[in-house]
């Protein structure tokens, strides 16, 4: 992770995004930028909770870890997403663990100087409600997307999310592979099924399976089995 203090930059993505209403004068000489490489950690489950990141570019994924050590991915997120909303209002520790699975640049500010600055402002406080109610919402589409869609579409929609084109430059041969058992875990299905699912889609020409992993080869025949991926979402879509 890099600080990078340029105001100007700042300045940029508020302007980009439309927040420059959100946040008071006073606090906006406290938010900084933080840059993320590529599978780094922003926060990790359990970790005490000191920042808000704003997601303004790039893309990260959000999991929980079990007791017994298991992972189940939860969702991809794209700008404009915040991390660290929920834990800010409740005064907890990080929820879940959020990786960054392109570089990313994050808008961040410590959670001192919120309740300093914004905890009866009512432009934020709007934006903290927009931004924890389109969760929700996410959430339940994402819940009715598994209940009525056919694996082979869930599967194809989870791939959507977890790989990225060869044509961007952040490109990632090994970073572009998918754990079998997270995918079926958050497709809801068993691992059985998903393996005859796989190997169809092998079949057809759309992924390539290694060791325990599937390589994404053909980003245009899964989004037309798909449509949009409902795995990836963003404030700002």
């Amino acid at each position: 992770m890099k600080v990078i203090g340029n105001l100007e930059q700042v300045e940029e993505y508020i302007h980009t995004f439309q927040l420059e209403a959100i946040f008071p004068e006073k606090l906006k000489e406290h938010l900084h930028l933080y840059a993320f490489k590529q599978g780094e950690f922003i926060c990790t489950q359990g970790q005490t909770a000191e920042y808000i990141y704003i997601l303004v570019d790039g893309k990260i994924k959000i999991y929980t870890t079990t007791a017994e050590g298991k992972t189940l991915i939860l969702s991809f997120k794209t700008p404009l997403e915040m991390v660290g909303d929920v834990e800010y209002i409740r005064d907890t520790d990080i929820l879940n663990t959020v990786e960054a699975i392109t570089d990313v640049m994050m808008i961040g500010v410590h959670k001192r100087h919120l309740k300093q600055y914004v905890s009866d402002y009512a432009p934020f406080l709007q934006f903290l409600l927009d931004i924890i109610t389109k969760k929700f919402y996410i959430k339940s589409s994402s819940m009715r997307f598994n209940l009525f869609y056919p694996v082979e579409v869930r599967l194809a929609s989870y791939l959507l999310s977890v790989s990225f084109d060869k044509e961007d430059p952040l490109y990632d041969t090994e970073r572009n592979k998918i754990n079998l058992k997270d995918t079926a875990n958050l497709i809801g299905t068993s691992y059985r099924h998903l393996n005859r699912v796989i190997q169809q889609f092998c079949q057809d020409g759309l992924i390539e399976r290694k060791k325990g992993f599937i390589v994404v080869k053909n980003r245009d025949g899964l989004t037309s089995l798909a449509g949009k991926s409902i795995y990836e979402e963003g404030l700002g879509e």
